[in-house]
């Protein structure tokens, strides 16, 4: 491939951690070529494992590949003299953004990748003043930089790279701790950079309604170059479930439609969501006629009977006037799943931390109801039964992991409980089996497992102790659209055997999906609980300044733009549900035009 300076060439490109000796490792990356262009936008796709971070690093220049080459406008990244010129030009924000935060002040942090450039003042205060602002972390640039939710870490971690004003800016699952309002503000705010800064923008993630936004999409699977495309090329293609992936929800749905009534959409319904509503509208002769067999739509009724109950619980880690969470009152039913909601930095985590007493309650208190009789987490003496009851299982798994195999840190909580070798393997190997951990893996390292492993592996480790409750904060995040069905299966194997779960989660349309009852915080307050329909129907969601299920507003769109194509007709029907699916969809279209007929 020739060299152009107003590209990022890929050429040829293989490498292998480890030894660095290819021929004996496996890949990360084996072959790849790929060209992109400079004030491009890029999604990078592929499956945990696939070699997308890989192709990051390489691009940064924190890795050199073995084989082939990296020429970044022109400069070779295996050239030694050219390494900090790339290194300006380029700015990466990671996934974890603990990996990358340095400052114990958020301004200070903000400083340290300008500061390192030899940025002089008063350019450098302007340049983290700007970034902060543009994160939205101003009016915390005093605050310590370890007291900051996951989100906020993550819009940290963002400053820090903004304030680089980087020619090239690579995010690495960088929104994914970012509730969906912060990462559509986010991402809006590095599309307009990209417009008038000629910024070279490439994203890596397993958002597709975040790759919808991109230019160009590059497919990796398995370390080589499996698809390249425009979005609507690419989500057409028929081939992303083979790779572990997904189309966005609203196009799934479509396409879903489309089945249903023997339709076929085309790469060119897909440039759009306008397009895609015209495509279904077209399809209405056919949904008449088409058959759609009724669903069972019977669902047990959830228990009333409260399994834990928050009574005044309010907490500020300065002890100050600003609390974290304040006045919270919340009953957490026996055998449901109740999704805890809310935008970044907003309290949830805070008050998990207090369901299993890893902190203490400053006012207010937790009574718990368990099979050891009731428990209070303000009593210090019933500490321990409460850890046995209430399992947890952080946001960032790896840091629940530290023993030499999978099999010792699953075993760690029942060795310290005193349990014997005997009682320890069964229930060892019945937790890996719960959370699909294979045999093989109980002897590896843990630090050699991938993120969706690790996670696993943690929350087999809380498993084996068998808790009564289980609290999960942002369970999915991280994980390949796979990796994320394959959790909430786990999740709902384990509501079928009786655990009551607790989700930590600011993602609305797996709220809707998989919770029987949302719980809404807003500053620390409790603003709204109950059912999904009733949330997303009642304005709550807005409220919360949380953005509502794609399909949700999908379905909403598609509702108006029916009720112009045929105007006397009820499309009332098309509403939100507990999820919105293809066949109720064609039904209520199918009911409103032959009503209208």
């Amino acid at each position: 491939m020739p060299e152009d300076k107003n590209s990022i060439l890929i050429d040829n490109v293989s490498f292998a951690y480890g030894s660095g000796d290819i021929s004996e490792t496996s890949l990360a990356l084996d072959g790849v070529s790929y060209s992109i262009p400079r004030g491009s936008y890029t999604a990078v796709l592929g499956a945990n494992g696939s070699g997308k971070s890989t192709l990051a690093r390489l691009i940064d220049v924190l890795e050199i590949p073995d084989n082939g080459r990296i020429v970044v406008f022109g400069s070779d990244t295996k050239d030694d003299s050219l390494f900090w010129d790339i290194r300006r030009s380029c700015a990466l924000v990671f996934q974890n953004p603990d990996n990358q935060i340095v400052g114990t002040l958020v301004e200070e942090d903000t400083a340290f990748g300008p500061e390192n450039m030899g940025i002089p003042n008063p350019e450098l205060a302007e340049r983290v003043e700007n970034a902060l602002k543009e994160a939205g972390l101003y009016d915390l640039r005093d605050r310590e930089s370890a007291s900051l939710s996951g989100g906020q870490k993550q819009k940290l971690a963002i400053a820090g790279a903004l304030a680089m004003r980087p020619d090239i800016l690579i995010l690495d699952e960088a929104t994914a701790m970012l509730d969906p309002i912060s990462r559509d503000e986010f991402l809006d705010l590095v599309e307009d950079m990209r417009r008038k800064k000629d910024l070279t923008l490439i994203t890596i993630t397993h958002d597709m309604s975040e790759a919808i936004r991109c230019d160009n999409i590059v497919v990796l699977s398995k370390g080589k170059l499996a698809m390249q495309g425009k979005p609507h090329e690419i989500f057409s293609s028929g081939k992303l479930g083979k790779l572990g992936l997904k189309q966005p929800e609203n196009y799934a749905l479509c396409y879903q439609i489309a089945q249903i009534t023997g339709c076929e959409l085309k790469p060119s319904d897909l440039m759009s969501e306008d397009s895609l509503i015209k495509a279904v509208i077209k399809m209405i002769p056919r949904m008449v006629s088409a058959y759609v067999p009724d669903l069972d739509i019977n669902k047990p009724e959830p228990s009333s009977e409260v399994i834990m109950k928050i009574e005044g619980l309010s907490m500020s880690y300065d002890r100050g006037a600003t609390k974290a969470i304040s006045d919270i009152d919340l009953e957490v039913r026996r055998g449901e799943i109740l999704a805890i909601c809310g935008r970044s930095g907003c309290g949830k985590t805070t008050l998990i931390t207090h369901m299993n007493a890893i902190f203490m309650p400053q006012e207010g208190d937790i009574e718990i109801h368990s099979k050891h009789g009731v428990l209070h987490t303000s009593d210090k003496k019933d500490k321990k039964q409460i850890r046995q009851t209430v399992g947890l299982v952080f946001q960032y798994p790896e840091y629940q992991l530290f023993e030499e195999t999978v099999f010792k840190d699953i075993a760690y909580g029942l060795k310290k409980a005193g349990a014997s070798a005997e009682e320890i393997k069964p229930a060892v190997l019945e937790a890996a089996q719960l959370t699909g951990l294979t045999e093989d893996v109980l002897s590896k390292s843990p630090f050699e497992l991938s993120g969706g492993q690790k996670r696993r592996v943690a929350l087999a480790g809380v498993l084996v102790m068998k808790p009564e409750i289980l609290v999960l904060d942002e369970p999915a995040s991280g994980l390949d659209p796979r990796g994320r069905d394959e959790m909430f299966k786990i999740i709902s194997d384990l509501k079928a055997r009786g655990t009551t779960i607790v989700i930590v989660s600011h993602n609305m349309d797996e709220a809707a999906r998989n919770a029987d009852r949302i719980c809404a915080i807003k500053d620390g307050r409790i603003i709204h609980t109950g059912v999904p329909t009733e949330f997303f129907l009642s304005g709550a969601c807005e409220e919360t300044g949380l953005a509502r299920p794609v399909l949700n507003v999908f379905a909403d769109k598609l509702r108006n733009a029916l009720a112009r194509e045929v105007p006397n007709a009820d499309f009332g029907d098309i509403n939100f549900e507990s999820s919105i699916e293809a066949a109720n969809i064609v039904r209520a279209i199918r009911k409103a035009v032959k009503q209208d007929a």
